[in-house]
């Protein structure tokens, strides 16, 4: 083989190598996120130290760098788990209850919020937050994290912005 053939050879394969990094450097920014889980908030659908797969185009094309949606073309069902960021973390929470959605409120025996068939427990300082919302507003969702007890979600920061919402997971 001559050189300039090997020097040809040497270019061919850096030049696919790049465009190969660059084309997963472009998946793993728009299309498809792999999360590892930490903690118990969503037990027992996905435990802790679980590896997850995220469809980041499922809702809309999310702006580079940034913790809201760039393009929407679809907003989350309830039942769906979704991914979104708060206090700069990506947190992993099922969307109980979408815009529009009725909330029922007890306090008797205990604090809850029912959506639906779903009885969901409250803090006394959760309700208070929440008991003056008979839906969830116009762009927006109810997100909980499956094990009640230890989560940390809608309950306590309010509800979550459909248009930070990054993604949903497709399977653990």
């Amino acid at each position: 083989m001559s050189k300039s053939n090997l020097s040809s050879t040497n270019k061919s394969i850096i030049f696919i190598t790049c465009c190969g990094l660059f084309l997963g450097f472009i998946v793993k920014l728009f299309a498809v996120e792999i999360l590892h889980v930490s903690g118990t908030s969503m037990e027992s659908a996905i435990h802790d130290k679980s590896t997850v797969v995220v469809n980041k185009l499922a809702y809309g094309i999310i702006k580079p760098f940034s913790n809201s949606l760039l393009v929407q073309w679809k907003e989350p069902k309830a039942g769906d788990v979704v991914i979104y960021l708060y206090n700069n973390k990506i947190v992993v929470k099922r969307c109980v209850a979408c815009e529009g959605q009725s909330l029922e409120y007890s306090s008797n025996p205990i604090y809850t919020v029912k959506v639906g068939d779903n009885e969901i427990p409250l803090t006394e300082s959760q309700y208070m937050r929440l008991k003056d919302a008979a839906q969830v507003p116009e762009g927006y969702i109810l997100a909980v994290g499956d094990n009640y007890e230890v989560s940390v979600d809608s309950r306590d920061y309010g509800f979550v912005s459909v248009k930070n919402v990054l993604g949903k997971v497709l399977c653990k």
